[in-house]
């Protein structure tokens, strides 16, 4: 690992200029959530005539569709550069941009893996009625060119995580809310900030502990917070002076789970089905902390991943749970066992399926997880 290189900051300045003084093939992973150039005119108001807080930031303007083109063609070179040849890069957008962003990257040289669906469970109502509701982002997840041979991806973790399914390319987030929003003087301090359950998928796939992760577009801090967590290494920057100090102040306080796996997180999507990997994810059941296994003195790992290891085995909480009572087949969730920190007593980890609502403040709400019938 180069010796040079300003790990766990978040930098102030232009991405491309911080980008273009990083040695070349330097980092393991990029995650990029560039400015989208939503292209407004006007303000967006609701049927009551209240104002939308929709996205009307400076640095979301570009004077013309050819600037905002030479611009990503700019930083995708930069990015390029920087990534290791077993390195790879995500990118996320809307229907504004991804079109762009896509061609341009292809025209680069990128070879795409997967297009991932990012299909929000409670998103921002159209208000005018004129067309369908925005219910999605798309992300791109690219290798450096179609000749790579070897990057990182754990697919046996992340199917065994998703309780023995393989994973989709639908991902079923909600939108970032409640005590993940950050705030300056009660006001959002960002108006696109991420999911981490989001970042959590994309960074848990496709990167191993100490790896190097680079996000160009800080914003509010979500892929510096969650890399930490995750035990990687991470370089962020924006060029917005108060989004940085938002930033650093979010990851100051976090110390990384030493018990994570370099592993996977995804849920699989259409049927809303509840995951173990889910409760991980929104930290119902928190990666590192012990289960026990029903009827018995047993204890098993979390891990970041969804899976669980106890007595040299590891497995999701069907398949372990089956190899350690010894049975046909394991249904875990009525198996194991966690301890509600509330009470401190110990609870079938089934009851955190039961529906659950959430409402943020513009009165929407939202099922986090619906019981499996």
């Amino acid at each position: 690992m180069p010796t040079d290189l300003p790990l766990d900051q978040i930098l102030l300045g232009d991405c491309i200029a911080h980008m273009d003084a990083l040695p070349e093939k330097s980092v393991d992973l990029v995650f990029a959530d560039p400015p989208y150039n939503m292209q407004l005119s006007g303000e967006l108001r609701r049927p009551d005539d209240t104002r939308v807080d929709a996205v009307d930031d400076h640095w979301d303007q570009f004077e013309s569709l050819t600037a905002y083109d030479d611009f990503t063609r700019a930083w995708l070179t930069s990015a390029r550069r920087v990534l290791k040849d077993t390195g790879t890069l995500w990118v996320i957008g809307s229907y504004h941009n991804i079109y762009r962003v896509g061609a341009i990257l292809m025209d680069l040289g990128y070879w795409i893996l997967n297009d991932i669906v990012w299909i929000k469970t409670n998103p921002t109502p159209h208000m005018k009625g004129v067309r369908f509701c925005n219910a999605h982002e798309t992300l791109l997840w690219a290798k450096k060119s179609a000749a790579q041979s070897r990057y990182t991806f754990h697919y046996r973790e992340m199917k065994a995580g998703n309780e023995d399914r393989q994973m989709r390319s639908d991902w079923y987030i909600p939108i970032c809310q409640g005590k993940e929003r950050m705030e300056v003087d009660g006001l959002k301090a960002h108006a696109t900030q991420k999911p981490e359950a989001l970042l959590h998928r994309v960074i848990a796939s496709t990167t191993d502990i100490g790896d190097i992760v680079l996000d160009p577009f800080c914003g509010a801090g979500t892929t510096a917070a969650v890399a930490k967590k995750l035990g990687r290494r991470f370089i962020t920057m924006d060029r917005e002076p108060a989004y940085v100090d938002v930033a650093r102040r979010r990851v100051e306080g976090i110390v990384p789970d030493p018990n994570a796996v370099p592993a996977s997180a995804l849920i699989d999507g259409p049927r809303q089905k509840v995951t173990f990997v889910s409760l991980v994810e929104r930290g119902l059941i928190r990666s590192g902390s012990l289960l026990r296994l029903d009827h018995s003195e047993t204890l098993a790992l979390v891990h970041e991943d969804g899976t669980l290891s106890a007595r040299g085995h590891r497995g999701s909480i069907h398949q372990l749970g089956k190899k350690l009572l010894g049975m046909d087949s394991c249904n875990g969730w009525s198996h194991w066992r966690y301890v509600d920190e509330s009470t401190g007593r110990e609870r079938l980890i089934d009851d955190l399926r039961a529906p659950r609502r959430t409402q943020d403040r513009t009165g929407q709400c939202e099922f986090l997880f619906e019981s499996i019938p």
